[in-house]
């Protein structure tokens, strides 16, 4: 009875054979995070005070010496905050949950026990063949929060969060780089009296573009948004007030617009990662010499044609008729321990459930928005986007949840 009272807290029903299965786990689940490898990546999945609540809900956490620094947290913060501070990589990858930032690299992959789990982002260029191979290999259950989702499937917590923070981060490099400390045509990002404001065009009416536009107006400056989805020009128009100017990306307009302004962010919302717009190069041509053109899409291939097929050995500041581009992916570790603390608040819920579950395959079998960022379950391929890029067929998540 009372697991069956449990279940319904949860919104849904657990079969008989899994309620026994639980029965039988306590929480013993170790859960390992190791440093990020990639240059300039400085963002951690779990502060130290969620550390803290996870101790105290029974957890194992390893955490790789100097992994905190990033975010200013030293090692001894996490230690007190109850985790075990590790010298070696191998001993972290050796744990049930690996939770990262950031895709593992081949010889991490190689660290890591059979049919662990990881859940980490998985930008196009950084998830290597090889890697995939190896998960597979491995019979590896890999997560990815760029598919995430709540339990009712509305919305992407983690993606949203990213934006968010992504579209607020913009405005405040756009401040600076326009600023004669680094070059720029030393113009206040915003506007003054007797000052024709900063002219700022933003590409794309979603959560990222939304906190742009409103840091931007908070700013002063003059801003408009562009995206081709019109129930979402609705949405930002509601929430920011009928001044802000709206349109469709009309080529004349563009055109126009693109000519006075300033500042150019591009964060285009992709909803079909097959089909996607790209700005045209010769509208960049166009621009003001001294503008500025910030590309928040850079992890998801870039939304300008000046910006796309970027490889990793190119400049990521750089160049281009006279229009000053900025193309860091992820400019949240330009806010590390702010993201940091993001991911944190979005994180605990989820994993303080496997208290109830034991381990994150009984979890992904009950938690549809978890069940939904799969891409590999116990090394099988699972999401048909991700396989395929590395030409392989994949099956619905539902098949094996019943085989393993």
């Amino acid at each position: 009875m009372d697991n069956a009272s449990d279940s319904q807290t949860h919104g849904f029903f657990i079969p008989k054979e899994l309620l026994q299965e639980i029965g039988k786990m306590g929480n013993h689940t170790v859960i390992g995070m190791p440093k990020e490898r990639v240059r300039g990546e400085r963002r951690l999945v779990l502060t130290p005070e969620a550390v803290e609540l996870l101790v105290g809900y029974g957890f194992h956490i390893l955490v790789e010496s100097g992994a905190g620094l990033g975010i200013n947290y030293s090692d001894n913060h996490y230690s007190e905050a109850g985790a075990e501070i590790v010298e070696t990589p191998s001993e972290v990858y050796h744990a049930d949950l690996i939770l990262k930032v950031l895709p593992p690299l081949p010889e991490e992959v190689a660290m890591m026990r059979q049919k662990t789990t990881i859940c980490s982002f998985v930008p196009f260029y950084l998830l290597r063949q090889e890697t995939y191979q190896m998960l597979i290999n491995k019979r590896i259950t890999a997560i990815a929060y760029d598919y995430w989702q709540d339990e009712d499937l509305r919305y992407q917590p983690i993606m949203s969060a990213m934006a968010e923070i992504e579209g607020y981060t913009s405005i405040s490099i756009a401040s600076d780089l326009l600023t004669n400390n680094h070059g720029g045509k030393g113009i206040l990002l915003g506007g003054v009296a007797g000052v024709s404001p900063t002219e700022v065009v933003i590409l794309g009416a979603g959560n990222a573009g939304t906190n742009a536009a409103r840091a931007a107006l908070a700013l002063g400056a003059s801003v408009k948004v562009f995206d081709n989805n019109v129930y979402r020009l609705h949405q930002i128009q509601r929430a920011l007030g009928p001044s802000l100017f709206t349109s469709n990306l009309h080529p004349n307009v563009l055109r126009n617009v693109f000519q006075r302004a300033d500042v150019v962010i591009g964060a285009l919302h992709i909803d079909n990662p097959e089909r996607r717009f790209v700005i045209a190069e010769g509208l960049v041509e166009i621009m003001k010499k001294g503008a500025l053109v910030i590309d928040l899409r850079m992890n998801q291939g870039g939304c300008f044609e000046t910006t796309c097929c970027l490889s990793p050995s190119d400049p990521d500041i750089f160049e281009q008729y006279g229009v000053l581009h900025f193309c860091k992916p992820f400019i949240s570790n330009y806010v590390a321990r702010t993201t940091s603390m993001a991911f944190s608040n979005l994180l605990i819920p989820v994993l303080s459930e496997l208290e109830h579950f034991g381990n994150m395959q009984n979890l992904i079998k009950v938690n549809q928005g978890v069940k939904k960022g799969v891409y590999l379950y116990c090394g099988k391929p699972v999401n048909d986007y991700i396989s395929g890029r590395f030409n392989m067929r994949s099956n619905n998540i539902d098949i094996y949840l019943t085989a393993f």
